[in-house]
């Protein structure tokens, strides 16, 4: 059945105080405006698109510890399962699950490993992330040493029977002094790897240490480089994941690609239409905002499958100003949306993220989230969605006691 919640008072109503930029309530008491949160009507689960190749970037659930947050295994794997269950594969690993920022590679060779043993009971699709972040930041590492570093990652992975995304290195991006250090380290890891991967452009709206990434602050240059390498590849390639926050250039590098490589887009504010495409083509996708939006996103693409346009869009455009907030600035956040929608969506216990990660985005940001995910239904059970947003909001209240 629908939920209600009263929520602070938002002037000019939704998209007034708590909209992105706004200022948040400095006074006055909470619960002047009451909100409706319908009953989503999606269905239990989806199989897989046969007209798209989709991907969640899975986040990782934590619990309060002794010493600070830690995993919580059972709610993270849980997740996975809701996400296969809707016809996702799982990106493991990723900038998502805070690789740099609160997931040591340890712990992120344990989630592989757990999640690479939960697909093969699933008979669920895994890509997992490979990367350098077992080299310290702040340092200047060799190109032989980054190689090493990537090939110790990639071993690991490509042991466990899952696919391997390429991540975007901080390491590189510190040391590569042109486009052809990318090319030496990537042209080695292709040549390593015992299938086609997956490569990965993070923008630095997401990882600011990652400016200049295949050589060149130019997009057009830094895209060629990376044709160059697709080139050389010999197949080896099966796509490149793109998460520049610009579509145009999302397309213009698509129509680049070589028959048979992939744009899978990781744009979270244009992914509806990247995705529906057009006449001249469309984007696959791998996105963190799949595990914020993981219902409606699948009804979307199953109503894709069927040629129901009207249906993907009535689906899916709702999400979109959702996820626009979700990974507002400071873009690299974003990972607080996606544990917070999963815990009103109860899949995890408590609203905790490793690091206390929880605490980088502000109550108004929270509300405002709560607020579009309603609007979008993406709140599974309305009814434990507005206790536990009651359950926050209590807290928010009390903070601004004196």
């Amino acid at each position: 059945m629908a939920g209600q919640i009263r929520l602070p008072g938002r002037p000019g109503g939704v998209g007034g105080a708590y909209g992105a930029g706004g200022v948040g309530r400095s006074e006055g008491a909470y619960g002047s405006e009451l909100l409706i949160i319908p009953e989503p009507g999606w269905a239990a689960g989806y199989p897989p698109p046969a007209s798209r190749r989709v991907y969640a970037a899975a986040h990782v659930a934590a619990r309060p510890g002794p010493g600070g947050e830690v995993i919580d295994w059972e709610s993270t794997m849980g997740f996975r399962d809701h996400l296969w269950a809707h016809g996702f594969g799982v990106a493991e690993a990723m900038d998502t699950a805070q690789r740099g920022m609160g997931l040591s590679w340890e712990q992120a060779g344990e989630l592989v490993a757990r999640s690479a043993a939960r697909a093969a009971e699933r008979k669920g699709a895994l890509v997992c992330g490979v990367g350098t972040d077992q080299l310290p930041d702040g340092e200047n590492h060799s190109i032989t040493g980054i190689i090493g570093a990537y090939a110790e990652q990639m071993a690991f992975v490509q042991s466990t029977g899952a696919g391997v995304i390429l991540m975007a290195s901080r390491a590189l991006a510190a040391s590569a002094r042109s486009a052809r250090g990318y090319l030496t380290v990537y042209g080695e890891l292709l040549r390593q790897a015992d299938r086609p991967v997956i490569l990965h452009w993070l923008g630095e709206a997401f990882d600011p240490a990652l400016r200049g990434y295949w050589g060149s602050s130019d997009f057009d240059i830094a895209a060629d480089t990376v044709l160059e390498l697709i080139e050389r590849a010999g197949g080896q390639v099966d796509g490149i994941k793109l998460s520049v926050l610009d579509a145009g250039r999302e397309v213009a590098l698509r129509r680049r690609l070589p028959a048979g490589v992939r744009l899978y887009t990781g744009d979270d504010y244009n992914y509806a239409d990247l995705i529906r495409g057009d006449a001249a083509g469309h984007s696959d996708a791998l996105l963190g905002a799949f595990a914020a939006i993981t219902a409606p996103a699948a009804a979307a693409l199953a109503a894709l499958d069927r040629g129901d346009l009207a249906g993907y869009d009535a689906a899916m455009a709702p999400t979109v100003p959702l996820s626009r907030v979700i990974f507002e600035p400071p873009t690299y956040f974003y990972k607080v949306g996606v544990a917070f929608l999963a815990w009103l969506n109860g899949f995890q216990p408590d609203f905790a993220m490793l690091g206390g990660l929880q605490r980088q985005r502000p109550p108004r940001h929270l509300i405002r989230v709560f607020e579009l995910a309603a609007a979008a239904r993406a709140l599974a059970d309305p009814e434990l969605a507005a206790g536990r947003m009651s359950q926050l909001l209590a807290t928010f209240a009390d903070a601004d006691q004196p």
